[in-house]
Formats: structure tokens, C-alpha cells, sequence
């Protein structure tokens, strides 16, 4: 008999929401299965099993947040008979239902459960393609997949005409994932209460621990992204139509990646009172989720060249955008780039994702004047800010690390050794 526990499912995961039972009481579990949904601070997951047997007891609801390490199943020895009924079902008691209502938030109450597939196997579909099939009343089971392996991912759901709308009694909002608290009219007008999702909460709470423990400094840069430009106009042209194209972010990555390996302190964390120095150069990619920000991983930035890393980016972003990104594409970060360029911010602080020592804050590249050799002429400028935690870099070390960036990116071509 084995305990199955709140597993960590990324490195800055604390607790986990059991969102629904793959596997119900019963079932019999082979090692690699799909056993439980789970919410963490990134994302939500399918957690696999590591054991085989059968499910006998679920100890964690539908619904409920533990800590990691908490135990939620039970899986037995093949054959072996339950001991715990399954969570409370729409068909049981009255009472019990009276109690699910008031634990469940009213948004979960309100969404149509999808239609389990035809032939009484589950629908292959991602965590986030299910959450939004839930809230818009498709039926997964009539969508057709086009993620690996017929897998359906939130693109395949969108795509599909609601199977059932919400009543009238449910208010538009709460179908969004707004839960309307309470409405009072002021000076300022009518003022509406959102609550936060789970996954808002978690980075509200990680983002102030951030600024309150780690003393943040600031180092502001301006890079010539001339020759960047010109390198890449001609690398695009030279690329074969369908293969990957490195964008300016790409080769951002892979200037950090370099400058990281010859600055371990830059690529290093603060933790329990002590420095930790790794021997792997991961930048991590903030990518704009539904409704947070996740950071997924480049793992070995400072040996891969620039397509790899683009693919990768790419790769990465996608399955965020999607929902299949899995735990270990989250884990490992020893750095983190963040890019609101393509919003036409020209620069931005930003707030370093702890344990790490530092974040890149990467603005707009535009071109301005600039005067060379007493001569007026244009250049394209990008400006970027280093977020520093001054437990781990002191100025002068953080400043020859950003120097080192921008020596990269002003001459492209030690891009590629």
C-alpha cells in the first residue's frame, strides 16, 4: 500500500488545489497514468503515478488546497478493495450536497460538467482545455484534437460552438471567473468586487514576498542594436522558408546565457541564509498566460545556439498559451527574461523571481538619433533594466554583468561561439 502526497510540481510551488479525479476509487493505476488534476502557482496539471495498484481511498476532494507532502490518495496492492467511498456525488444525500454548495465557489456550481467519451474512456484533452470547456459548456467529447496524438488543447475548444449557454440566473460576469461579491454605488460609481483566481493569488502573495525580503537595486542600459538588426535581416533572408527565425528576445536569451556562465554569482540564488551556485545555465522566459504570468525554461541557454533556443522559446510559449506545459518546463530557471517590447514599453523594472539573483527587464529596440564621431546619424537603441537581489550581486559585479550583455548584443557574431 502507498500514500500518494501533495506532490511539487514546480520549484516555487508551496500547495496544490485538486481540481478533479482522473482516477476514481477502484480503478486500477499503472505507473505513468493520469491520476489527478492538480492547480499549482503555474499552471494546472495532470500528476502521474509513480505506483501501481489500485485507487482505494481518496483523502483529498475535489476542490480542497494542501501543502506539498499532504496526503491525498491511497493506492493498494491490484485487486485490493477500497476503504473510503469516493467525495460526495450529485446523486447522494441531500445533506451532502447542501455542504458541497456552501465549500464550492459559486463560478464552479455554475459550469456544466463536460460529456465523458462516447466509448467510456476519458477525453485526452489539456488541463486548461477542460477548464475552458467547463466554463463555456462544450462537450469535449464531440471536439476533435489536434494537439500530439489527437490530444485536445483550449485552441480545438474555442473553436466549437457552446453545446449550452448559462441561465439567466448566472450572471455574465460569473461565467468569466468574476465573482460579483457585492455591488455599491459611490463617488466613483458603481464598484464591482473581482475575486482573484487561485493561480492570481499565488502570484500576488510570491511577487510581495519578492520586494519584501529581497532588497531589489536597479541597473539601467542602453544597447546599439544596430548590428543586431542587420544580422538578423540577413539570417532571415538566408533562412529557408518554415524554419525558425531567431528573434531579437532569442538573442537576448543567448547573451544572458553567455554573460551568465562567465558571471556564476549573476546565475546563482539566494536561499536559507545562504549562496547556492549552479553548474547550469537556465534562463527562464516570461510568457503571458491567461490570466498570470508563467515562466517556462531554456534549459542549457549559454550551449545552444541561436535557432535551438528560438525553437525552444517558441516550443515553450506555445504549450503555455495551451496548457500542456508540464512540470519540469517550469523547473530549473536560474535567471529570468522579461520582454514587453512588443507593447512598445521602452522600459520597465521588474520584479525578480526569488530564490533567483536577478531579472532582465527588455524594452522596445527603436531607432533614434544618436551622434558618432561628431556626426549625427541613427542607431537602434534597446533599453533594458537588471533587477538585482543585493544579498547575492553588489553593484560592482551586477554592472560588469550587464556590460558584458550588452558587449554581446552590440557585436552578434560572439553570439554564435
Amino acid at each position: 500500500m502507498a500514500e500518494i502526497v501533495m506532490p511539487r510540481l514546480s520549484d516555487s510551488m508551496e500547495e496544490g488545489t485538486v481540481l478533479k479525479w482522473i482516477k476514481q476509487v477502484g480503478d486500477e493505476v499503472a505507473i505513468g497514468d493520469e491520476l489527478v488534476e492538480i492547480e499549482t502557482d503555474k499552471a494546472n496539471m495532470a500528476y502521474e503515478s509513480d505506483v501501481a495498484g489500485t485507487l482505494t481511498e481518496i483523502l483529498a476532494p475535489e476542490g480542497e488546497t494542501l501543502p506539498i507532502g499532504a496526503p491525498i490518495a491511497v493506492v493498494g496492492d491490484a485487486g485490493e478493495a477500497p476503504t473510503r467511498v469516493e467525495p460526495a456525488t450529485e446523486a447522494e444525500e441531500p445533506a451532502e450536497a447542501e455542504t458541497e454548495v456552501v465549500r464550492e465557489e459559486p463560478v464552479q456550481a455554475a459550469r456544466p460538467a463536460p460529456s465523458p467519451a462516447a466509448d467510456g474512456e476519458r477525453v485526452k484533452a489539456s488541463p486548461l482545455a477542460r477548464r475552458v470547456a467547463r466554463e463555456t459548456g462544450v462537450d469535449l467529447a464531440a471536439v476533435q484534437g489536434s494537439g500530439p496524438g489527437g490530444r485536445i488543447v483550449k485552441a480545438d475548444v474555442e473553436k466549437r460552438k457552446p453545446s449550452e449557454v448559462p441561465t439567466s440566473s448566472t450572471p455574465p460576469a460569473a461565467v468569466r471567473g468574476v465573482d460579483e461579491v457585492g455591488t455599491a454605488e459611490t463617488a466613483k460609481g458603481t464598484t464591482t468586487q473581482q475575486e482573484l483566481s487561485r493561480l492570481q493569488q499565488v502570484v500576488a502573495r510570491r511577487m510581495a514576498e519578492s520586494k519584501a525580503t529581497a532588497p531589489h537595486f536597479y541597473l539601467q542600459s542602453e544597447i546599439d542594436m544596430s548590428a543586431a538588426v542587420e544580422a538578423r535581416g540577413r539570417l532571415k533572408a538566408l533562412t529557408p522558408e518554415g524554419e525558425v527565425v531567431p528573434s531579437f528576445n532569442d538573442m537576448v536569451v543567448k547573451a544572458c546565457g553567455l554573460a551568465l556562465r562567465e558571471h556564476p554569482l549573476a546565475n546563482g540564488s539566494y536561499k536559507d541564509g545562504h549562496l547556492e551556485l549552479h553548474s547550469r545555465v537556465n534562463v527562464g522566459v516570461a510568457v503571458a498566460a491567461e490570466d498570470a504570468l508563467v515562466v517556462p525554461t531554456v534549459f542549457d541557454a549559454d550551449r545552444k545556439g541561436l535557432r535551438e533556443i528560438a525553437a525552444d522559446a517558441r516550443t515553450l510559449a506555445s504549450k503555455v498559451r495551451d496548457g500542456s506545459i508540464t512540470p519540469p518546463e517550469l523547473s530549473g530557471g536560474t535567471f529570468t527574461v522579461s520582454n514587453l517590447g512588443m507593447y512598445g514599453v521602452s522600459n520597465f523594472s521588474a520584479v525578480i523571481n526569488s530564490p533567483q539573483a536577478a531579472i532582465l527587464a527588455v524594452g522596445a529596440i527603436t531607432e533614434r538619433p544618436v551622434v558618432r564621431d561628431g556626426s549625427l546619424t541613427t542607431a537602434h537603441l534597446l533599453g533594458v533594466t537588471l533587477a538585482c537581489d543585493h544579498r547575492i550581486l553588489y553593484g560592482a559585479p551586477a554592472a560588469e554583468f550587464l556590460a558584458r550583455i550588452r558587449a554581446l548584443l552590440e557585436e552578434p557574431l560572439s553570439l554564435a561561439l
